[in-house]
């Protein structure tokens, strides 16, 4: 069993007073609607990237990671370099990103209002926001069931002679704190306490792949991940043929979403007003690909470790117990889900497993608040305000927003105390999130970035979204009784309909419904768009270019002129930042070029009998692992340096702001 000792609850505590101290101190700048909603638009790259990257890096996050390379192990990492592509043309052009921030929109649903309709803008505010409770509401179970394994919980505690169960009281311990991070500050406290948490969280996870990588011999780990039978291979790319989650379809997908579905989730939508002006926010964008290349070490590290020491017979003796607790979870899908967290406790020496506990709570914690601060927001600007003839005062509608968060914090924990996992997360994950970002992709990259996109196109893409995502969502994750009933000799449905509900479970998984239903948006967008006869949209105006320009630069309307300026690199680009984009483009670029390279090479020598070898691919992984997690240290140091200068910088802002009443995410005529 795990054993947390008074210097892991020490660590703990400090991490927790430190946080709730950090949220507090934001109390009296978050008055205003633009405070609450978009921490002013005072945020730096710097602060903006750790920040963000934290609120994505939440728990669920980790454990749906942890999954990944429990099953999948390295070849994760060279079928994602299918994603090198589209990391290049996100961080190069800042695309969709930088745009967004042009309209000043505090929500994206206020865009949809800007470039389609008020009817649009609240029907999509209500998709988003139902597909946004409905992903996220599986995020307290997920989190409470990681503390309490990794702890070594027992399932209830008495308090003044009445028993309580642990579960729900875990669940509602980190909602209540993540309710009272954001009722401090609104968004920038979310903004302020993710920054410190992403620094001591990215901190531990790197001394924590330190920690594997002298704690586990490489040719230990080496003789784990050949145990595995052919077809299931941890090392060789080409050996997953007999993977049916995380296969190369799984990764094409991946990496066509990351192009489509940009800023169209809106789980963290704060982040995407909060920067200081559009060219920031491009630069955070750049900085952002960072955490996928080097900090995400943790997620093939940690589950690797996991693994060695369950099945190695060097750990044999040790891992019994673990084995047993394992064992004892009552689905497949919980087991898999409750692996790492179980062996995480039992692993970890005194004082790291406190360090890890603590960060752990970080990325649950800023996963929470970004969640709780966007889904409130979105039902408050998106849905409940357009609704009203005269706008609200700023206390009324800040008291609103609470309310909301409070409200969403509910659902989340009644919803979280009922769900018993049936898939993957990652696959639930993809299903709930596509029955809004289908139709919103291809509404965003067409309201954007066409002038013939019109508002029945973004109706049509939007409908076709949910009508794919939807149906899959209850095919999926259908309760037990349901599967038996239409497995039955005599199904309550059609033969053919029970047939086609099994074949879809068997064959099909969330992430290729996911697919599909991107698909159908994007052909219901052009073709409702064309059907009307091209009609064109004044995009300058709603970008707030040429002589609607509001800030910057007047000269960066002017045509590009050289070939570095047409893909992106504008005249924004001067001196540093010019030499960090240069930087941190040359990183994706040269593992594309590797993988386009190897692949066919790879491919040529299996067709001629002469397949790399599980050894040979070994070698390349360990010297993989010690060079990313060398530029994970240095790339740590840098973004602390450069976060704790954008965080003083704000402080420095806060104190002469003055917020402007009329800012409060309404569209007015103009």
């Amino acid at each position: 069993m795990p054993e947390v000792r008074a210097l892991d609850w020490t660590i703990v505590a400090a991490f927790l007073a430190a946080l709730a101290a950090s949220a507090w101190s934001m109390r009296r700048h978050a008055g205003s609607v633009s405070g609450f909603l978009s921490a002013n638009r005072l945020a730096g790259r710097y602060l903006l990237t750790v920040s963000y990257n934290m609120a994505q890096v939440g728990v669920i996050t980790l454990v749906w990671y942890f999954q990944l390379g429990y099953d999948v192990g390295f070849t994760q990492y060279w079928w994602g370099y299918l994603e090198g592509p589209a990391l290049i043309l996100l961080a190069a052009t800042g695309w969709v990103i930088y745009r967004f921030r042009e309209t000043r929109a505090m929500t994206l649903a206020q865009f949809f209002e800007m470039r389609y309709s008020r009817r649009f803008r609240v029907f999509s505010g209500m998709v988003a926001f139902v597909s946004g409770i409905l992903n996220y509401a599986i995020f307290p179970g997920v989190t409470a069931r990681f503390f309490i394994a990794m702890l070594g919980l027992p399932d209830q505690f008495t308090v003044l002679g009445a028993a309580v169960p642990t579960f729900p009281a875990m669940m509602a311990g980190l909602l209540a704190f993540a309710v009272f991070m954001v009722f401090a500050g609104g968004m920038l406290a979310v903004l302020v306490t993710d920054f410190f948490q992403g620094v001591f969280c990215f901190a531990t996870f790197v001394t924590l792949c330190w920690w594997v990588l002298l704690r586990f011999p490489w040719l230990e780990l080496e003789q784990t991940m050949t145990m595995l039978p052919a077809g299931k291979s941890m090392l060789n790319p080409l050996g997953l043929q007999d993977e049916q989650n995380f296969n190369v379809v799984y990764w094409l997908i991946s990496a066509f979403t990351l192009f489509y579905a940009c800023r169209a989730w809106q789980g963290d939508q704060g982040y995407n007003s909060a920067a200081r002006d559009a060219h920031e926010a491009r630069m955070g964008q750049l900085l952002n690909g960072w955490r996928y290349r080097t900090l995400m070490l943790v997620t093939v590290l940690v589950p690797l470790a996991v693994r060695a020491f369950l099945t190695h017979p060097e750990h044999a003796a040790a891992s019994a117990g673990l084995q047993e607790m394992i064992a004892a979870q009552p689905t497949d899908a919980l087991k898999a889900e409750m692996r790492v967290p179980l062996a995480l406790g039992v692993m970890l020496p005194t004082g790291l497993l406190g360090l890890v506990v603590a960060a752990m709570l970080g990325a649950a914690i800023s996963t929470d608040e970004a969640y709780l601060h966007s889904w409130s927001s979105i039902f408050v600007q998106d849905v409940v305000l357009p609704f009203r003839r005269r706008p609200m005062s700023p206390r009324a509608q800040l008291l609103l927003l609470k309310s909301a968060v409070l409200g969403v914090a509910l659902f989340a924990f009644l919803f979280s105390l009922h769900w018993q996992p049936g898939e993957y997360i990652a696959m639930y994950g993809a299903l709930t999130g596509s029955i809004f970002v289908a139709g919103g992709g291809a509404a965003i990259i067409g309201g954007l970035y066409t002038r013939w996109g019109t508002t029945a196109g973004a109706w049509a893409a939007m409908v076709a979204g949910i009508g794919i995502s939807v149906p899959g969502l209850v095919v999926l994750n259908a309760p037990t009784a349901w599967v038996d009933a239409l497995g039955a000799p005599e199904p309550p449905v059609p033969v053919a309909v029970a047939g086609a509900f099994n074949w879809v479970r068997a064959n099909v998984t969330g992430m290729e419904l996911s697919f599909v239903a991107m698909m159908a948006s994007c052909i219901g967008y052009v073709g409702a768009s064309l059907a009307g006869g091209v009609r064109r949209f004044e995009l300058d105006r709603m970008l707030h270019r040429g002589k609607w320009r509001v800030e910057g630069d007047a000269a960066l309307d002017e045509a590009p002129t050289g070939l570095m300026e047409k893909i992106g690199f504008d005249r924004q680009y001067r001196g540093w930042d010019r030499f960090v984009a240069y930087l941190t483009l040359s990183w994706p670029l040269a593992f594309t070029l590797l993988f386009a390279v190897a692949t066919p090479w790879l491919l040529w020598r299996k067709s001629g009998g002469h397949e790399v070898t599980d050894l040979q691919w070994s070698a390349w992984w360990q010297a993989w692992s010690w060079f990313i997690l060398a530029a994970s240290t240095v790339v740590v140091v840098w973004f602390t340096v450069g976060g704790i200068r954008d965080y003083a910088r704000l402080r420095r802002d806060l104190r002469t702001f003055r917020a402007d009443a009329a800012d409060d995410g309404s569209v007015r005529e103009r």
